[in-house]
């Protein structure tokens, strides 16, 4: 299969649901907690026998990702911590041999199949218990060790749960982050690695994390286009460190801002992954479940501006490496349809900049309504005029823009012209 086959259902879908659940969310104080407050291994296992997700709460995580609009879900099978939500043969730190006795990723991949999203699992490579990790050339055989428990569970989880959709790997640096490149995949033995999964799960899309460069990259906080596959952002809703359940996070983003992260994404042809962090018992918090579901609510009357888009370079809010930029909002596209998402409604009259294909009809995505307009061959000025003086969404509203064809950035080759126009 080649790339773009395998990619076709994930360009389509532009937004998924990120889950980020452990022992760490008992502790409530992010999933890096083990390392960050130095826990030894042998304290920080005794947190397994208290690991007692509520029934029903896997659904709830699916219902959720349903509720906010998303396509697809992943779940952290295995944080840095080293303890699975699943059953292996590789590992006694497991979430069927202590505490619920549940396999949850079970539950997880088969609520998400019955919900029509589809599957992603997220597998953190390294695990804080090895000193191998830490120390590969003072602890060798722990460095196999490690490397045995990878390969061994990964065959797992590209096994034992039928078709996997995603495979999104985590923990690929080394302790002192010194192993880029070459060396990195080589410490993992990622090419080796990733033909097994690919061989297991021919239609997976794997993300760039263990050194090599496979089908997606998955930077965090931050939206950016590719450098040279299609970009996957991965953000939070709450503070930037905390993924797992922080019980104080202050720092909540509002629906706003998510959802023009989400354009945004969709703007430079990219997937927005909004993650999650369940509480201890597994439920989900009314900050995060209200931002998701206005996000959702949005999707549903808008949804045609995002799923299935393709990147579109007519001028957006903002984008690195460009001077313009469109203080009412980013654009999107399908063909010759631009979809021109305004967040700071202008009034009565909305106006785009060096655009510069003609413009054939102005409507409103959310009602139909028409709208008249001009556009400058000359100067490339679109000018919406009669528009409402006070926005009817207020996330964001949709201006959808025919176009004769693709809509093209006009050129400025002289700077300074629009001066005199």
């Amino acid at each position: 299969m080649t790339y773009e086959e395998r990619m076709k259902w994930f360009n389509e879908a532009r937004f998924g649901i990120y889950v980020h659940y452990g022992l760490y969310s008992l502790l409530g104080r992010g999933e890096w907690t083990m390392y960050s407050e130095r826990i030894p291994a042998a304290e920080y296992a005794k947190l397994a026998d208290q690991f007692n997700p509520a029934p029903g709460c896997v659904k709830e995580w699916v219902e959720t990702a349903k509720a906010a609009g998303a396509k697809y879900m992943v779940l952290t099978t295995r944080h840095h911590e080293g303890f699975c939500l699943f059953d292996s043969k590789y590992s006694d730190f497991t979430s069927v041999k202590h505490g619920c006795k549940r396999d949850i990723v079970r539950e997880y991949v088969d609520a998400a199949r019955e919900a029509g999203l589809k599957v992603g699992l997220y597998y953190s490579l390294l695990d804080w218990r090895f000193p191998g990790y830490f120390e590969p050339e003072k602890y060798p055989e722990s460095k196999e060790a490690l490397l045995t428990q990878i390969f061994g569970q990964v065959r797992e989880l590209m096994t034992n749960y039928g078709q996997i959709d995603v495979l999104e790997y985590d923990g690929g640096w080394d302790a002192r982050l010194q192993n880029k490149g070459v060396d990195k995949a080589n410490f993992w033995r990622a090419q080796e690695l990733n033909a097994m999964v690919r061989e297991l799960q021919p239609t997976i899309i794997i993300n760039d994390r263990s050194g090599t460069e496979e089908d997606i990259e998955t930077p965090e906080q931050v939206v950016r286009g590719g450098k040279q596959k299609m970009t996957e952002s991965c953000m939070c809703i709450g503070e930037s460190c905390a993924w797992g359940y922080t019980r104080f996070n202050p720092n909540w983003k509002t629906s706003e801002q998510l959802l023009q992260h989400l354009v945004q994404a969709a703007q430079l042809g990219g997937n927005y992954l909004l993650n999650i962090g369940p509480c201890p018992d597994g439920s989900i918090r009314i900050e995060e479940y209200e931002r998701v579901q206005a996000v959702g609510s949005w999707l549903k009357i808008n949804g045609e501006a995002i799923y299935n888009s393709q990147s579109c370079e007519l001028i957006g809010a903002t984008q690195p490496g460009l001077v313009d930029l469109n203080l009412q909002g980013p654009w999107t596209r399908k063909g010759n349809i631009g979809y021109w998402c305004i967040f700071r409604w202008p009034g009565e009259t909305a106006t785009a900049v060096r655009i510069a294909t003609p413009v054939k009809k102005v409507t409103m995505l959310a009602t139909g309504k028409e709208y008249p307009f001009t556009w400058d061959k000359n100067n490339g000025k679109l000018t919406v005029t009669g528009l409402p003086k006070m926005p009817q969404d207020l996330l964001a509203n949709v201006l959808k823009v025919e176009f004769e064809d693709v809509p093209r950035r006009k050129e400025e080759p002289d700077l300074a012209e629009w001066i005199n126009y």
